[in-house]
């Protein structure tokens, strides 16, 4: 029987592969998702005991220091140390305890700042990536360079995916640290349920920048099923990126307009010039994954943004905010 230890595992993408697993039945696998309670993973020993006690002949590595774009920006240092330490002790004892298969989450982010687009698997390392998030994007290319000298040198194979920004029921909603759509959703919330006596058509929500860089979002549950589709039938070292097609990018200004449309608000939207845009685009190319997969249907953008929506909403008092 396969063993499968998810790190990261009580996060955004944990609780998706979780409840993926859940939805498709028994299966010849049984699976562990590790949060930070069960190990402290910049720690090679609290690591390797992890490992030990789990015994897990495959692993989905998603454990990691992770922030939005203005956490990135204050703290490249931290980023970058902690997800070296967290990346080298999760491959090292994956290869010393014998397993057979790893398969690691990476980011767009790493790709070059200065580059062509669509940006596609074979581009990760062309150029420096963009100056707001080196820390975390170096320590995030790394893993690819690392699976290439395991499988050099032991044939291993551990490879990794590249999703574009990642959307869903259980995100870190912390302002600190929250991607823009956990972020949006949490402001907007915030500003519906204060200042009650306020008439809603009179609040103003704000939008962090110009509103107009370009994203692709996948929602969790997505990504979920395309990662356990790697894990089981995706036999390459080479990585390959898990992303919507390139005509489903929308602005950052859009999001927000289907983040007001679940909450059903009837407020203005503004966009704040004073804040950073960071990247103006990001646009993957997911060629490879449909040569392998032409039929995998995404979940439509607003339809995944309501139930994001709605979750956070039923679940606001759990929810990491």
């Amino acid at each position: 029987m396969k063993k499968v230890l998810v790190t990261g595992g009580t996060g955004l993408v944990g609780k998706a592969l979780e409840a993926i697993i859940k939805k498709q039945g028994p299966t010849d696998e049984e699976w562990f998702f590790s949060g930070s309670k069960d190990a402290d993973l910049t720690n090679l020993a609290a690591t390797q005991a992890l490992f030990t006690k789990e015994k897990p002949t495959h692993v989905i590595h998603l454990a990691a220091m992770v922030g939005g774009l203005f956490h990135n920006m204050n703290n490249n240092l931290d980023f970058l140390r902690n997800n070296l330490l967290i990346n080298d002790n999760v491959l090292q004892t994956a290869h010393e305890q014998g397993c057979i298969k790893v398969v690691s989450c990476l980011s767009t982010c790493i790709f070059p700042d200065k580059t062509t687009y669509p940006i596609d698997e074979t581009m990760v390392h062309n150029g420096p990536p963009h100056p707001s998030n080196y820390g975390y994007s170096y320590a995030k290319r790394l893993i690819d360079i690392q699976n290439h000298a395991y499988n050099d040198k032991y044939g291993h194979l551990y490879t990794s995916v590249i999703p574009c920004n990642i959307f869903g029921p259980h995100d870190n909603y912390k302002p600190e640290v929250s991607h823009v759509i956990p972020g949006m959703i949490n402001r907007m919330h915030k500003l519906i349920t204060e200042q009650p006596d306020t008439p809603e058509r009179e609040k103003v929500f704000t939008v962090f920048g110009s509103g107009k860089p370009l994203r692709q979002f996948i929602y969790s549950l997505d990504l979920a099923e395309l990662m356990i589709w790697v894990l089981r039938n995706y036999d390459s070292v080479e990585p390959i990126v898990l992303s919507v097609d390139e005509i489903q990018e929308v602005t950052i200004f859009e999001v927000a307009q289907a983040i007001a449309t679940a909450f059903e608000f009837k407020g203005k939207l503004v966009c704040d010039t004073s804040k950073a845009d960071g990247q103006f685009k990001k646009t993957a190319s997911n060629a490879k994954l449909r040569s392998l997969l032409p039929e995998y249907t995404f979940t439509d953008f607003e339809s995944a943004i309501k139930t994001s929506v709605e979750w956070y909403r039923t679940h606001y008092e759990q929810a990491r905010k």
